[in-house]
């Protein structure tokens, strides 16, 4: 298996602070909690955590997917020069990238109060650069990001970050119950 960092970066912007992409550690359980509560990040994804309790099991979750080389899901904090460790912004994660094979999956969330600020779009970026450098050796040629089709947010952040509409899905209720969007980026 390659060598899997354990911090990604994306630089600060005139507008936005620099972030810092790591492992989910249980310290982040608190502020996962909180970014669960928001309506619209679980209308958007599967993400099921009502408190921290949930938000543990779930960091475990993500913890055992780095570990079996299945998902690397990064903690995104929004990090201000000699602010300490950050603020929780988001997620973002490469699923599937088994060696050898020729794609792989991208996802991402942001928090409710750090969307419209390019955190999805430089969180992606950092995730595709290092999915590519890491895993292209191995054969990966293609990476995938799906979202609903009324998600106008991540059909955005997907083509500011050069991932073009590749196709329209079938709905696959319950877990997404509308039509889906597959945009892809091929190396």
């Amino acid at each position: 298996m390659n060598e899997i960092p354990t911090h990604l970066t994306a630089a600060a912007t005139s507008s936005a602070p620099a972030l810092l992409l790591r492992p989910w550690s249980a310290e982040d359980a608190p502020a996962l909690a909180g970014c669960g509560q928001d309506t619209e990040l679980r209308r958007r994804t599967t993400i099921a955590v009502d408190d921290e309790a949930d938000a543990a099991r779930w960091i475990h979750d993500q913890e055992r997917g780095r570990q079996s080389g299945e998902r690397f899901a990064f903690a995104v904090l929004e990090v201000e020069v000699g602010a300490g460790d950050g603020k929780l912004v988001g997620n973002a994660a490469l699923k599937r990238a088994a060696p050898g094979s020729a794609s792989a999956e991208v996802g991402y969330w942001t928090a409710a109060g750090a969307r419209g600020r390019g955190v999805a779009r430089r969180a992606l970026a950092s995730v595709t650069d290092w999915a590519f450098a890491a895993f292209g050796g191995d054969g990966l040629k293609r990476l995938e990001l799906l979202h609903q089709v009324d998600n106008t947010g991540s059909c955005r952040v997907a083509e500011k970050a050069g991932y073009d509409l590749g196709a329209i899905l079938p709905p696959f209720p319950p877990d997404y119950p509308l039509k889906g969007h597959l945009h892809v980026l091929e190396r």
